[in-house]
């Protein structure tokens, strides 16, 4: 009959154990986690067994990257905040018939930098019903952004009119897009963060650029 009943260890060998562990614990903290973790490599160890490659510095790019993650809240945006307002009269020619003919298909790559703390806008002239779908994406951070247009009119009034189709908080986007009316349609970036933003804008479709 086998005996059941584990050996007891002594009170020595469980110290010898624990102290064991200890040292173990204490190797790996500065021979892997210190160089992986927070870049120090005080015994070169680091860089020998390659876990120093691993370290990311905090550089202010990487922490505003870190904001698209959701972590960081936005204002909410209201319906009522949205295009240029019950003041400001409908324009006559948003009615006009759509023409017969529509502009020719193309495809454009755009890079636009946003200033920190600034506003700009970057638009593409489309007839009514127009189609163009588009992608947008920043190489870190959030951007708040107004996808627009205003239509061509003979007198445009004082009060310009324009239409909002989407306005968000976001680092990226994507979306087909049908003109209402004849006009410069597409969006207004708005950088709020204290680095420069750049936006890689990918469009095809039946629309022109204005000449650079």
């Amino acid at each position: 009959m086998s005996d059941i009943n584990p050996p007891l260890l002594e009170t020595k060998q469980i110290i010898k154990a624990t102290i064991g562990a200890l040292i173990l614990g204490s190797v790996l903290f500065v021979t892997a986690v210190l160089p992986a973790e927070y870049g120090s490599d005080p015994l070169g160890t680091g860089k020998l067994l390659g876990f120093i490659r691993l370290y990311q510095p905090d550089t202010p790019a990487t922490v505003a990257a870190a904001e698209t993650d959701g972590s960081k809240s936005y204002p909410v945006l209201k319906l009522e905040e949205l295009g240029s307002g019950p003041n400001v009269a409908t324009p006559k020619e948003v009615y006009n018939p759509s023409p017969s003919k529509q502009f020719q298909q193309r495809q454009d790559s755009v890079t636009i930098r946003v200033p920190a703390g600034k506003g700009l806008e970057y638009k593409m002239n489309v007839l009514k019903y127009g189609q163009v779908k588009y992608e947008w994406v920043t190489d870190k951070g959030v951007l708040y952004f107004d996808f627009h247009g205003e239509p061509k009119q003979a007198n445009p009034g004082k009060d310009e009119y324009y239409d909002s189709y989407t306005a968000a908080y976001s680092n990226n986007m994507t979306g087909t897009f049908l003109a209402p009316f004849e006009g410069r349609h597409g969006w207004y970036f708005k950088n709020k963060t204290d680095l420069e933003i750049v936006v890689s804008l990918r469009i095809k479709g039946q629309y022109m650029l204005d000449e650079q």
